[in-house]
């Protein structure tokens, strides 16, 4: 079975310019937002993680989190609530989907026993991601004046379903297409070796 790595360089600028686009359209408040779908950096990282090779996407979509950030605070008229010492913490975040990706692509392959890896790398980037970024945020942001570990606690409750389900949203479609794709493929190379 392929791994995931080894997809061809025009296949990796492909997928690399979706995800691109993707988060183009989906952080925050911009100009170009698309007001009706959920965030989709979380799956952004994650599958730049399984499908990128490089650790230059990775670099890429971190700044291109802050331009869009930047440009929705300045230009965009949204409000800076989020833009705080603790901002910095998206770093390790987004890290963490995207180590958990690269995690993943290692071990898949195209059968039932890739669920349990990819389960795995998907609860691990979730978990850690939420810690970095809202724990960064409610710690570390100076927007609470008391923290305690319960009030985390039930912050988590509330918002940490929410990022789950967009997450698994772009996550579910992106397996959709690799699944077509990778039956596509094996349907095109049984036809030639018959021919052969």
């Amino acid at each position: 079975m392929q791994s995931l790595l080894t997809l061809s360089t025009r296949n990796q600028m492909i997928i690399a310019l979706l995800l691109v686009a993707l988060m183009v359209i989906t952080r925050g408040h911009h100009f170009a937002s698309m007001h009706n779908l959920p965030g989709a950096s979380w799956a952004v990282f994650f599958l730049a993680g399984v499908y990128l090779r490089s650790v230059w996407p990775l670099l890429g979509f971190f700044v291109l989190c802050w331009v869009l950030d930047f440009a929705a605070y300045t230009w965009g008229g949204t409000s800076g609530f989020c833009i705080t010492p603790a901002y910095i913490l998206l770093l390790p975040a987004y890290a963490s989907l995207w180590l958990a990706g690269r995690w993943y692509a290692t071990r898949h392959q195209f059968s039932w026993r890739t669920f349990m890896p990819l389960s795995l790398s998907v609860v691990s980037g979730l978990a850690l991601c939420e810690l970095f970024s809202s724990g960064g945020f409610y710690f570390f942001s100076g927007r609470f004046t008391q923290t305690s570990l319960v009030e985390f606690g039930e912050r988590l409750l509330t918002y940490f379903p929410m990022y789950i389900e967009s997450f698994l949203f772009y996550a579910g479609f992106a397996a959709a297409i690799h699944i077509a794709f990778t039956f596509m493929q094996q349907q095109f190379n049984t036809q030639r070796n018959t021919v052969q």
